[in-house]
């Protein structure tokens, strides 16, 4: 029987927390620790997932070889925008990966996989085993009440919402935190805060909601040349390209000098 560290176990998870929102990922790591202190090794087994093998995954049993695992296609999953995870319990001989939800590898009467679910839960994770159409016993996600065609659209969980659950994982149980605890997290606040400005003015740039003064000349020319039947929702590299088109005398009418 294996005695692996609490470092060990949460090394086994640390390629499938990347690329996931910050918060969430925090939350997953204290999961794993509080796990780990009820003698419950949990693993985080799949995270972020691109469009492409969100699709690839919804083939199987389809289009493809294998079991149907899940009803969601590429954007239609909250794994493709950082904010769901799937977990599994790493048994002591510190090798076999178990999905089975009535294991008691640490004997304590209670199965470890409900040990999970109640520590999930006290950090405001919602469990995929709650669901009443399609029970997803591995799945954990924190959507803050956003859909998936919110998330698509580009809106995020706002800042009280993501400050309540950074309360949630940096105060102990029934214990007030020390200054030296609050002091760590309002840094972790700041940090969130100035990741949520950057993804805003990345957002932004992507996708301006209306045409920027400097190229409405350029795109009227554009569609009256027959070339944009619309003009709006462009990014602000299309509005530049536009312009420099409209410079270059390319939307000018035949006969135009």
């Amino acid at each position: 029987m294996a005695q692996l560290t609490l470092e060990q176990i949460q090394k086994k998870s640390l390629n499938r927390l990347v690329g996931l929102h910050p918060v969430f990922k925090m939350a997953l790591e204290k999961l794993i620790e509080r796990c780990y202190a009820r003698g419950v090794w949990v693993l985080i087994v799949q995270g972020l997932r691109t469009y492409v093998e969100q699709d690839a995954l919804y083939a199987q049993g389809r289009t493809k070889p294998g079991q149907v695992v899940t009803k969601a296609r590429g954007g239609y999953s909250n794994h493709n925008f950082g904010f769901a995870a799937d977990f599994a319990l790493l048994l002591r001989d510190g090798r076999t990966v178990s999905w089975d939800t009535l294991e008691d590898d640490d004997k304590d009467s209670l199965p470890d996989w409900s040990e999970v679910v109640e520590e999930a839960k006290k950090l405001g994770l919602e469990w995929g085993g709650d669901w009443r159409s399609f029970k997803d016993m591995p799945h954990l996600q924190m959507v803050f009440g956003l859909t998936t065609a919110q998330f698509r659209a580009g809106k995020r969980p706002s800042q009280a919402q993501l400050d309540t659950v950074l309360s949630k994982i940096n105060k102990t149980e029934d214990e007030e935190m020390t200054a030296e605890e609050k002091a760590a997290f309002k840094e972790l606040q700041n940090t969130v805060q100035k990741q949520a400005d950057r993804i805003k003015v990345l957002e932004f740039a992507a996708k301006q909601p209306k045409v920027p003064t400097w190229a409405e000349q350029a795109c009227i020319n554009a569609k009256t040349a027959g070339v944009l039947d619309t003009a709006n929702d462009g990014s602000y590299d299309f509005y530049r390209l536009v312009a420099i088109l409209d410079r270059a005398g390319v939307f000018n009418k035949k006969g135009d000098k």
